[in-house]
């Protein structure tokens, strides 16, 4: 169980602390703090839990591990189920937090596109957005943690890729490249969110799993 419990916590302080930058403090520190509130939360968390389970904190890098043949998809189930309760359970946590303030609106940083939402793309554009950016994401994520990478220094090259994601894709999407991120805040929050959570899940594992095929096929070995 240590390793399910790992990505449980990691993802519940990824959803709480990205999410709830946005939800809480957003208005104050804008799209780059949130976009270094998601990148500096991954990065305290691979170094965390990154020795117990990989710091995967993410259903679809679980996935993209297993088509790049890291892992076995038996290994990657009661990750994403951890991870998928991590995020539900910070999204619960953040709710009754932020509305403990009168000036609550209801908002959970919840994914989404289209008119009303942040830069209102369209669902072309988000599900390019997503289904790149999570590749690009899970690159970063296999070339760090692969032969020849410098030792130690993954945590900080996967969090400092996301940050620049965030920078990008907020005011496209809210920026998921990851389902349970997703999953979470659309529970409660309901409504649109709920109805265009598909594109969250889809997308991001279409990415993942690409990017796993492609390290999986030897193109992206390192060289001896």
């Amino acid at each position: 169980m240590k390793k399910p419990l790992a990505e449980f916590i990691g993802t519940f302080t990824l959803v709480l602390f990205g999410c709830g930058a946005a939800v809480i403090a957003g208005a104050e520190i804008g799209f780059t703090g949130i976009s270094f509130a998601f990148g500096l939360a991954l990065i305290g968390t691979a170094y965390g839990i990154g020795a117990v389970s990989g710091c995967h904190i993410n259903p679809a890098v679980s996935l993209g591990a297993v088509a790049a043949g890291r892992m076995t998809i038996a290994e990657a189930i009661p990750y994403m189920i951890a991870q998928v309760a991590g995020a539900v359970v910070a999204a619960l946590v953040l709710m009754i937090i932020a509305s403990g303030t009168a000036g609550y609106e209801g908002g959970l940083g919840q994914n989404g596109w289209g008119e009303g939402y942040l830069g209102e793309y369209n669902m072309v554009a988000a599900f390019v957005f997503e289904v790149v950016a999570t590749f690009i994401f899970m690159v970063v994520i296999l070339g760090a943690t692969g032969k020849g990478a410098p030792a130690g220094m993954a945590g900080l090259a996967i969090g400092l890729t996301l940050v620049v994601i965030h920078l990008v894709g907020i005011n496209v999407t809210g920026v998921s490249v990851n389902p349970a991120r997703s999953i979470g805040p659309a529970l409660f929050a309901g409504g649109a969110a709920l109805g265009q959570l598909w594109l969250f899940i889809v997308a991001p594992i279409i990415g993942a799993v690409a990017a796993g095929l492609l390290f999986k096929s030897g193109l992206l070995d390192a060289e001896d």
